[in-house]
């Protein structure tokens, strides 16, 4: 079993756990996700396939993040049920855990971060069970980008206003305001290639631009939540259905059971880019 340190969890809002993944496991991510921006795993939406003279190098350099790709990619999969990482999640949430996003950055040198925010203000759960999964597939560290996080900034369960920003730090979506905290309260999570910063859906994080010469700050992120609870996430709502009683339902059960799996899994999101400044921004 994972050893999670649970009074940090509950008193900060995140953990580490170090080397979660092998070097061989790293390089198998990074291969996969060279393989994924060539189109060489099926359709992204907004993804041109690499021509055959371009290197891996450069394939992944054209592309800021996918949302999604686990759903082309059975080593992603594998990797959102990671043993070491389903353990600590049974721990932080409970034995019934379900899968229901993954986002693969490329981020490389001169590429924008993201502002405050808090996960839950993206995906809402009924029981503030979210929660992140950030695997460092680089040594993530201050000058390329690290995950930045307020800690403690989870505990009040208050989910703070947002607004549109014209930050050139970060990329287009919103911003988190207006909370009891200031960047001198911020604390980078560095991390080695293969470890991981498990967080709660309420933490306030933020990442900055990646400023080394050169390098790249590539991660997946996983999100993850209580089996138990709906996941009432994305519309339109089918017709005659209450924002209350709409389940999505396009998950990946990891660990335990799932009460609701008389509803099925359909198919229904699918990966595709997510557009950077330089990319043009929706709103």
């Amino acid at each position: 079993m994972t050893n999670v340190d649970l009074d940090q969890y509950a008193e900060q809002g995140y953990v580490v756990l170090r080397n979660a993944f092998s070097a061989e496991d790293v390089q198998g991510l990074l291969a996969e996700t060279a393989t994924i921006c060539r189109g060489e795993r099926g359709a992204v939406g907004g993804l041109e396939p690499a021509s055959p003279d371009l290197s891996d190098e450069e394939a992944m350099r054209r592309y800021v993040a996918i949302n999604f790709p686990h759903k082309i990619s059975k080593v992603l999969r594998d990797a959102m049920r990671q043993p070491s990482v389903v353990s600590a999640l049974t721990r932080v949430i409970g034995p019934n855990v379900k899968a229901m996003q993954s986002m693969l950055y490329m981020k490389s040198e001169g590429k924008a971060g993201q502002a405050w925010h808090q996960d839950e203000h993206f995906i809402p759960t009924r029981d503030r069970s979210l929660t992140g999964v950030w695997i460092a597939l680089d040594d993530a560290a201050v000058d390329n980008g690290c995950l930045w996080v307020l800690p403690g900034s989870h505990r009040a369960g208050v989910l703070y206003p947002d607004r549109e920003h014209d930050d050139p730090r970060f990329d287009c979506a919103i911003e988190a305001y207006d909370f009891p905290y200031s960047q001198n309260d911020a604390v980078p999570v560095e991390l080695d290639a293969g470890s991981v910063v498990v967080f709660n859906g309420y933490l306030l994080h933020l990442s900055l631009p990646n400023t080394r010469p050169g390098g790249f700050r590539r991660a997946l992120v996983n999100h993850y939540m209580s089996a138990e609870s709906l996941l009432p996430w994305r519309g339109p709502l089918p017709e005659g259905v209450h924002i209350g009683k709409y389940d999505h339902r396009d998950i990946m059960l990891v660990a335990g059971h799932d009460p609701y799996a008389y509803k099925g899994t359909p198919d229904i999101v699918h990966p595709y880019l997510r557009k950077d400044r330089d990319g043009g921004c929706d709103r």
